[in-house]
């Protein structure tokens, strides 16, 4: 999967780089126009297509809120009968409301999936089959990644890389020298203490994400470890974990990476309380989709780089996030529909852009490239350089959908000096246990 998924984004963006270069889209014929006969112009008129208001639900920042909502006024257009009832929010939440939505009986018709939740709402049966949906001209590789034993549950809206975001202003004013692509763990850690050294008591380096999973599993893949699951089951190594967690706890107390008091009020991509975007911390991780969102907020502000690597790279590409259509709709034809639309349609390409990343649609990309901004531009560059080494993605296995909840509860033990590392692995594999028992029920 990581060599197929790995090589599908990079051809989307060779594609797209050459039709930047001086390839044209042949504009298709005009159609001549034909008078009516007299047996059509008595034809009655069909009746008005049924009213249908579809509920739908995303993640994310300004940007995607705002692409997203002009493509469903476009598609409002283009089907008069069809109008939206959007439900939007940043990451923080969103799924913990669907669960109750879904519980209920009273969740959107169409909503914004997230590998990490996929084989948990297919193996409860909430999500559709897609299998109607024209998928011709998507990368095979990246649908791929939408099906669960063989079936498409969720269909893949782009490409991503995980790398970090920094603020190159500040460190340009610091006099230090900005991360270079593809650094390691040792220039991290230095990187750290030169710039805390120059920043002051109340200014930090890094935001403290390791209460993240994503962050801890690419410093374990870093390190020559594998993946947080294989096998369906979390494999975190003791001695790499106990040892990264001891190394933030170092980093803490030296004010290199944000207090937990800061840690736990950060909230990425939101204007006042990001603490890189609001001048807290100097960087954080970030996937390559949320690039023009975090340029949004703060122009010319930011640079980017690879996560460090150590043996081995830490970073991977993954489909950046997915639509999958309610199981129990009472309108699922009228939302496939919708969704063949958003994947398929030129039009709805050009309003979304790449705020879900890179669309896995070719015939999109190449009309794309000519009028890439300069946010795009670096997101594709961001995939281009992690892409050749890039890790392989896995998803959580079905029942442990929400144990990245529990990891961070557990995690900010530590951080809050509740814990230590080693109090914080022990609990971390009773609630592994608990996942196992559940899923095997």
């Amino acid at each position: 999967m990581k060599k197929k998924l790995m090589t599908a984004a990079l051809s989307l963006v060779v594609m797209a780089s050459v039709s930047a270069c001086g390839s044209k889209t042949e504009e298709a014929p005009a159609k001549a126009s034909v008078q009516p006969s007299a047996a059509a112009a008595a034809t009655p008129k069909a009746e008005p297509a049924t009213p249908v208001k579809l509920r739908i639900a995303w993640w994310g920042a300004q940007e995607r809120h705002d692409a997203t909502q002009k493509a469903l006024t476009q598609y409002t257009a283009l089907h008069p009968n069809v109008t939206f009832e959007s439900e939007f929010s940043g990451w923080d939440g969103y799924f913990d409301k669907l669960g109750v939505q879904f519980a209920a009986k009273n969740a959107p018709d169409i909503i914004q999936m997230d590998a990490a939740y996929l084989n948990e709402y297919v193996g409860r049966n909430l999500v559709a089959d897609l299998a109607s949906i024209n998928v011709a001209d998507m990368d095979k590789a990246l649908i791929e990644s939408g099906k669960v034993n063989g079936k498409l549950f969720a269909m893949p809206l782009g490409t991503a890389a995980l790398g970090m975001a920094y603020d190159k202003t500040v460190i340009e004013k610091l006099g230090l020298k900005a991360p270079a692509w593809d650094w390691t763990w040792d220039d991290y850690y230095k990187f750290g203490q030169d710039a805390k050294a120059k920043l002051g008591k109340d200014k930090y380096v890094f935001v403290d994400q390791s209460s993240d999973l994503v962050d801890y599993t690419a410093y374990q893949l870093s390190q020559g470890k594998g993946q947080s699951f294989t096998d369906n089951k979390l494999s975190i190594d003791k001695d790499t974990w106990i040892k990264y967690m001891n190394k933030q706890t170092e980093m803490r107390k030296a004010g290199i990476v944000t207090p937990a008091d800061i840690t736990v009020t950060d909230k990425e991509l939101d204007p006042k309380m990001d603490s890189v975007v609001n001048g807290t911390a100097l960087a954080r991780h970030i996937f390559s989709n949320q690039v023009g969102a975090i340029n949004g907020l703060k122009p010319d502000a930011f640079g980017f780089t690879t996560l460090p690597k150590a043996g081995q790279t830490g970073g991977w590409l993954k489909p950046g996030m997915f639509w999958s259509v309610n199981a129990g709709s009472k309108q699922q034809d009228e939302a496939k529909k919708f969704v063949d639309w958003f994947i398929n349609d030129q039009e709805a390409g050009k309003t979304l852009s790449l705020t879900r990343g890179i669309p896995g649609n070719a015939k999109i990309v190449t009309t794309l490239a000519p009028n890439f901004s300069a946010s795009d531009k670096t997101s594709v560059d961001f995939i281009n350089k992690v892409g050749p080494a890039a890790q392989k993605f896995v998803a959580e296995p079905q029942g442990w959908g929400n144990f990245k909840k529990d990891y961070k509860t557990i995690v900010e033990k530590v951080m809050f000096d509740k814990a230590t590392a080693d109090q914080a692995y022990e609990e971390l594999m009773k609630k592994a246990k608990e996942y196992d028992t559940a899923v095997k029920k």
